[in-house]
């Protein structure tokens, strides 16, 4: 993606978002969120207060969206956390890569030492993967954690890296 702009979301971007968002909830095979949330009910824990969100825009169109927290309060709150959704329409073009990278970067500005993910499905191979190429290693498995649509309980992994 050669014209690829991350950039802090605006209220204006919240229809590009849920567009994003929708299709990945309803399909319930990435996010431990619940399937059936409104578009009022997705962008209001998007958007939580200490959640810092960016969008991923190709030209015109939003074609991905991530936020950052702190992943613990307290004595935890120096350990980012992020949650990712690329458009379908964008998968397999470098838009997760970019937001990945993009929230290092960000995390590290914000004074976070560390990246860690709590849940991320073992059967979500792509984001494994993606994950893993950026630097991310598996300290954790969770055993059947994850209610999949299609497979049962199934096994999600923490994983970490330094930034």
């Amino acid at each position: 993606m050669t014209d690829l702009t991350i950039r802090p979301a605006a209220p204006a971007d919240h229809d590009a978002i849920w567009a994003v968002l929708e299709p990945i909830l309803r399909a319930g095979e990435a996010f431990a969120l619940p399937r059936d949330w409104d578009r009022a009910q997705a962008l209001a824990y998007w958007f939580t207060p200490g959640h810092h969100v960016h969008v991923a825009q190709d030209g015109a169109d939003i074609v991905g969206a991530y936020y950052i927290r702190a992943n613990q309060l307290g004595a935890g709150d120096h350990v980012a956390n992020g949650t990712y959704a690329t458009g379908s329409q964008a998968q397999g073009r470098g838009v997760a890569r970019a937001m990945g990278l993009h929230s290092f970067e960000t995390a590290r500005g914000l004074g976070f030492t560390a990246m860690q993910f709590n849940l991320v499905v073992a059967t979500n191979t792509r984001a494994v993967a993606l994950w893993t190429s950026l630097g991310l290693r598996e300290i954790g498995r969770l055993p059947g954690v994850f209610r999949h649509p299609a497979y049962g309980p199934v096994d999600a992994l923490v994983m970490h890296r330094t930034l």
